[in-house]
């Protein structure tokens, strides 16, 4: 059964000024465990009158359980903990995992373009690419480092900067040659885990791999990187007793996050979720690292595994704009950081994020412009339908009240659409929206005559669209 977000009421202490704010590009500014769509965020000094009550929530979405969102700070940055157990980093992989899709190739400009808009969104950790595939990708990650990567704001937030490298020591070298330049500087390092990876692609031991995997660990930390990450490629598919041993090993070597991929999206939301569970119970020294979760949309359970393991002890989320990458791509930004802000307070024990929203729109088009990647048009959020209506029942809702039909406001995203309503006249359409759409064109009709063109209406729409 589908759960619905029911309206709630609002004291008025809770509801601030309705005039607009402005607000400086700072991402450690206060972030709300659940969404208050159309939120302005306000100095504590700052005199707010008492608004009129009606006024202000007419037309609002209020998506969370809990009317009243707890306001906290970002917590400082510490690679192998994070101080507030709620507290969901968001290591976005656009640069590197996205730019894989077929014909998405960016140039380095582009890349920095996109980093500096990743930056502004508030994501905790860039990662920036994959230094050794090319000398252009070395340049473009080294250029981010040294510009988005050294950045930081009035309230202390900068960005990891991560650069991705196999488990050899030319390209973990060639990683830390280029992210070293950031002030929080990370090197991800990766080996397969699964039998099938191990026996026709490494063609290794488990043994041998679990060699491999502590000693580039063990070197990248000997490069003086205190961030590295380190993930089992193919873990979805892999035995999860080599896991334990494979992950204790490389925390002993000094690992600070253990990143668990679905890498072929071959997962279901309860499975990924027990492994993220049992990867937490089962692994030595498990409670001095971080535990990410990174889902493909194989199957089109990216986003739902991703929150699955959220809920099960992941406090880093690996995802993408647009959900673009590899074959049918990855867990999509915008997906998973409006599901916790509409629903982490009461169905996810309170995990919040420090993305701001009102960046997710203008990041969107930038990806799908800079990459050519086309958003659908019924895409989750940020795509051209996500907040248009055309069924003549829905938009009878949305004219009276469009919590009838919306859990999210599009300003909430930084989407500002032309019509109040969204109201896309089609051959579904009522006659609440056409007399709506003609009353905005100037035209005044009574009864008698809405209902001639009305019918009219109804025989033009159903021949054209």
């Amino acid at each position: 059964m589908a759960t619905v977000c029911t309206p709630h009421t609002i004291s008025p202490a809770a509801i601030v000024s309705s005039s607009p704010v402005r607000c400086s590009h700072s991402q450690s500014h206060l972030l709300f465990r659940s969404n208050f769509p159309n939120r302005r965020h306000h100095s504590p000094n700052l005199p707010i009158s008492a608004p009129n009550l009606r006024a202000a929530t007419k037309g609002r979405v209020l998506c969370s359980q809990n009317p009243n969102p707890t306001p906290t700070r970002r917590p400082d940055y510490v690679p192998n903990r994070i101080s507030d157990p709620n507290y969901v980093r968001i290591f976005d992989t656009t640069l590197r995992d996205g730019e894989q899709s077929p014909g998405a190739s960016l140039t380095s400009k582009e890349k920095l373009d996109i980093a500096r808009q990743l930056a502004k969104l508030g994501v905790d950790i860039i990662d920036a690419g994959f230094p050794a595939a090319s000398k252009d990708d070395f340049v473009a990650v080294k250029m981010i480092a040294k510009e988005v990567g050294n950045f930081v704001d009035k309230d202390g937030y900068v960005p990891v900067i991560c650069g991705l490298s196999r488990c050899n020591e030319k390209d973990i070298k060639t990683a830390w040659e280029a992210v070293k330049y950031a002030k929080r500087p990370r090197i991800h390092t990766f080996i397969a885990t699964s039998p099938i990876h191990m026996k026709h692609k490494l063609r290794k031991t488990k043994e041998q791999v679990i060699e491999m995997a502590r000693s580039m660990v063990s070197y990248a930390r000997s490069l003086g990187c205190q961030d590295v990450q380190f993930s089992p490629e193919d873990a979805g598919r892999s035995e999860k007793e080599f896991l334990y041993q494979i992950l204790g090993e490389v925390i002993k070597a000094g690992a600070t996050t253990l990143n668990i991929p679905d890498t072929v999206g071959y997962t279901v939301p309860t499975e990924f979720g027990q492994l993220i569970a049992d990867i937490k119970s089962n692994t030595p020294g498990i409670d001095d690292v971080i535990i990410s979760a990174h889902c493909h949309n194989d199957l089109g359970l990216s986003t739902a595994n991703t929150l699955a393991g959220a809920s099960r002890g992941a406090r880093q989320l690996e995802v993408t704009i647009n959900g673009i990458g590899e074959r049918a791509g990855n867990a999509s930004l915008e997906e998973v950081v409006m599901t916790l802000n509409c629903r982490g307070e009461h169905v996810f024990g309170g995990l919040y994020t420090g993305i701001n929203p009102r960046h997710i729109y203008m990041t969107s088009k930038m990806v799908s412009e800079y990459t050519g990647m086309h958003v659908q048009p019924h895409k989750a959020i940020v795509g051209a339908n996500a907040f248009a209506h055309e069924s003549g029942i829905h938009q009878d809702g949305m004219l009276k009240d469009k919590r009838t039909y919306e859990i999210i406001s599009p300003e909430d995203i930084g989407y500002d659409r032309s019509s109040e309503a969204a109201i896309v006249l089609g051959k579904l359409s009522g006659r609440h929206a056409l007399k709506k759409q003609l009353q905005q064109l100037g035209y005044e009709l009574d009864d008698v005559q809405l209902e001639t063109v009305f019918w009219r209406f109804k025989g033009v729409a159903e021949q054209k669209k």
